[in-house]
């Protein structure tokens, strides 16, 4: 396991190790993260890298990446723990057969930890060091997301039947959000905040050189222009980051080398998920902004 990085510079380094291509204030956040041992809540649009944080402080730094997928609905059963029932059932038969009388002992036996069916919350307090990724916590309902304060803010969990768990070793904890809800404030103060916003074109040219190398360079650079664009106009979910690298793949996997009206038609889906959004992009539009990128207008689109 390798040790945490000893400055911002170095944070920006690992990430770009594990081809991640991050921006100064990212760097600053987490680094601030790592050395006070706090959660990082990251928010942003879809797209824009929030998960992929946690995935590449994982592999680079050597731990295990236990994830918790929240979804509406998501209970303690799912995330946290729960007993192993089939198994109770099994213990108490065998102990019946056996002749056991002791009906109080019997109980304390069910409730032992070789019954216990650790979830991700759990496994990541107890297990080898961790990253833990909470993805997509705006997906859970407020009950849930009060239950997470003991585990971010004391990293541990209480389990009635056994007392309370505290971490063996502080798991890296990186909290996302889309920002479907605001996420409550009691909440929000047991972790350190960093907002990830659409990157520059500058940017996104990087991130996409260093993700997909062997990409065709002129293709790319057309790709990201024009994504950069859309961007700008009056879409319900504008393209994120993920959807520029399919892009390029898509039209790699296609042989193509230069964005044209024929070429960007029939795949617009890559990029839009919304029917409306396509049908507002393709046509006219698809024209206007191809002739916008050819003229080098949108080479700067979005800052530096």
């Amino acid at each position: 396991m390798r040790a945490l990085p000893g400055s911002v510079d170095d944070v920006l380094a690992l990430l770009a190790e594990g081809r991640y291509v991050a921006d100064r204030n990212l760097g600053t956040a987490l680094f601030l993260a790592l050395r006070l041992g706090r959660p990082l809540l990251v928010e942003g649009e879809p797209g824009t890298g929030k998960t992929e944080i946690a995935k590449v402080l994982a592999e680079r730094l050597g731990r295990r990446l236990v994830r918790l997928q929240c979804y509406e609905g998501l209970d303690l059963a799912s995330a946290v723990y729960e007993w192993n029932y089939p198994l109770q059932m099994l213990e108490i038969r065998m102990a019946e057969a056996a002749g056991a009388h002791d009906r109080a002992a019997l109980a304390r036996d069910l409730f032992a930890e070789r019954f216990l069916v650790k979830r991700p919350l759990l496994d990541a307090l107890e297990g080898e060091p961790a990253v833990l990724l909470v993805d997509e916590i705006d997906r859970t309902d407020e009950p849930f997301e009060a239950f997470l304060l003991e585990v971010l803010g004391d990293f541990q969990i209480t389990i009635p039947e056994l007392g309370t768990v505290r971490a063996r070793e502080r798991p890296i904890v990186v909290v996302t959000s889309n920002r479907t809800r605001e996420i409550h404030d009691a909440l929000k103060r047991r972790c350190l905040y960093h907002w990830v916003d659409y990157p520059s074109a500058e940017r996104e040219r990087a991130i996409v050189a260093a993700r997909l190398p062997g990409a065709d360079a002129r293709l790319s650079q057309q790709v990201v222009a024009f994504v950069q664009v859309l961007r700008a106009r009056d879409l319900f979910k504008p393209p994120g980051v993920a959807e520029s690298l399919d892009w390029v793949q898509a039209l790699t996997a296609l042989d193509r080398t230069e964005l044209t009206q024929d070429v960007v038609e029939p795949t617009l889906g890559v990029l839009l998920k919304y029917r409306d959004d396509v049908d507002r992009v393709r046509g006219d539009e698809t024209a206007r902004i191809l002739r916008e990128i050819a003229g080098g207008d949108a080479g700067s689109a979005g800052g530096t």
